[in-house]
């Protein structure tokens, strides 16, 4: 999680910087009188504009997160990703614009010039923030105050290498033991605070904005305990690579200076995405609810036809912050198909759907009726996908974090989805875990669309299940 105040100066380095390249393209097309134009345009709306719509792409790429003993050459490589597609936007604007007023085509080029100008002016902006940052940081100025979970080899030598690269930011303040009969009380003149279940109280007296935690093999199972003691407080969270396999391998992984950590965000999105996301859901399902009216008919007909019970078949389904809610569906199996099993996963080739069923899990017109629940705010488009409560008691024993998955909104697809296929085992939710914690842990627009995109090739492919 980035913190406000750097925001704030992030935001106004780059507006200060996208000024300046708007001024020096200003010049270079309007004043200097090299390329012809047929109305010469205002100066000070358009920066605005202009300055409006870079600050949306940066926020698109991630330029507003937290960047902290991040590479200033991975920064750089980033800008110049968006600037160039950014760029490439308004090369296609200019080029109807001029089409228009039929400007001779060479004053679409200047759009080179302005890419130029734009990677120059925010590039060298950035670079030089986080030098002048790293300088401070090195002379212990803005140093976030940090503890280190786990009193052991491990824990020691991750001291020492924050010790050794004051850039990182992270000012150690103690130890926190996981195993409480191991010998020591500080390492370097940095003591031991407590034990795990002092760790809400550190966070909170000693102002943690940071918790490393270094176990080892054998106190894996502590894991899920300290990550319970860090929740609901404000800091950010990384784990030592061997803890791997617990996370399920795919959470996202920073590097101090070569060394890998996997990352727990606190903050799942940025404020910004979340209600730019929460936006596309609502206009998304209403478009949907819309659109598919004529649909409903159809597909009631269909369903009635083919075999008895309800057009609309609604469940009680586990949502955001484990609140229960109907989850509605067009009715794919016989009615009353768990009356003597009880909750099971579909069997491939399950003989409890219909064959009217079978054609809408293809297609996935099935789900049309969950736009209702993202409209209230029960679902989202795109999400981990919700389980009944029944099956949520039940993993929730058998798969470590899987209640991270209900930190989010549970959606019509997801990442799991697209890259696995239907639940039919204990095995496949524990797989498919793996791929929503990786979901959860780099949620953003971006990934929303690549995910929707996907799932739309299969509604057409008809590869649903």
């Amino acid at each position: 999680m980035i913190a406000k105040k750097e925001l704030i100066r992030l935001l106004a380095l780059d507006f200060v910087s996208v000024s300046l390249a708007w001024a020096i393209y200003y010049f270079v097309r309007i004043e200097s009188h090299w390329i012809p134009y047929a109305i010469k345009p205002d100066f000070f709306l358009p920066l605005l504009v202009i300055a409006f719509y870079w600050l949306i792409i940066f926020s698109f790429y991630g330029l507003y997160r937290s960047w902290h003993a991040a590479s200033r050459t991975d920064e750089f490589l980033t800008i110049l990703k968006a600037v160039s597609v950014g760029c490439l936007f308004l090369f296609f604007v200019i080029f109807l614009n001029d089409t228009n007023v039929q400007t001779e085509i060479s004053s679409r080029l200047v759009i080179l010039i302005y890419w130029g100008i734009m990677l120059l002016a925010v590039g060298s902006g950035r670079v030089l923030y986080r030098t002048v940052r790293r300088r401070l940081l090195e002379s212990g100025i803005g140093r976030r105050n940090t503890v280190i979970v786990g009193w052991n080899k491990k824990g020691r030598d991750l001291f020492d290498l924050v010790q050794q690269h004051p850039a990182l930011g992270y000012k150690i303040v103690g130890f926190v033991k996981v195993d409480k009969k191991k010998a020591g009380t500080a390492h370097k003149g940095i003591s031991i605070l407590g034990g795990v279940e002092n760790l809400p109280s550190l966070i909170a007296s000693r102002q943690i904005k940071d918790v490393l935690i270094a176990l080892e093999s054998d106190d894996h199972n502590k894991l899920l305990e300290v990550i319970s003691c860090c929740n609901g407080h404000d800091v950010s969270m990384k784990i030592m690579p061997d803890m791997y396999d617990i996370i399920s391998g795919q959470a996202r992984t920073n590097q101090l200076y070569g060394f890998p950590l996997i990352e727990i965000m606190p903050q799942i999105m940025q404020p910004w995405e979340e209600s730019a996301k929460r936006l596309m859901d609502i206009f998304a399902s209403l478009v949907v609810l819309a659109v598919s009216t004529p649909l409903w008919f159809i597909i009631a007909v269909a369903i009635k036809l083919d075999s008895k019970g309800p057009v609309v078949y609604s469940q009680e389904r586990v949502g955001k912050d484990e609140k229960i809610f109907k989850m509605h569906k067009f009715r794919s199996m016989h009615a009353d198909a768990e009356k003597k099993t009880g909750p099971v996963w579909a069997p491939v080739n399950d003989s409890r759907v219909t064959r009217v069923g079978r054609f809408l899990r293809n297609t996935r017109l099935d789900e049309i009726p969950q736009f209702i629940n993202v409209l209230r705010g029960e679902m989202s488009l795109v999400g981990p996908r919700p389980e009944r409560p029944f099956f949520v008691e039940k993993l929730s024993k058998e798969i470590p974090l899987y209640h991270r998955r209900l930190k989010v909104r549970p959606g019509i697809t997801g990442w799991a989805q697209v890259k696995q296929g239907y639940d039919r085992s204990i095995d496949d939710v524990r797989s498919k875990v793996r791929y929503d914690l990786f979901y959860i842990e780099n949620m953003s627009l971006r990934m929303d669309m690549k995910i929707l995109l996907y799932t739309f090739y299969v509604m057409l492919a008809g590869k649903g299940h």
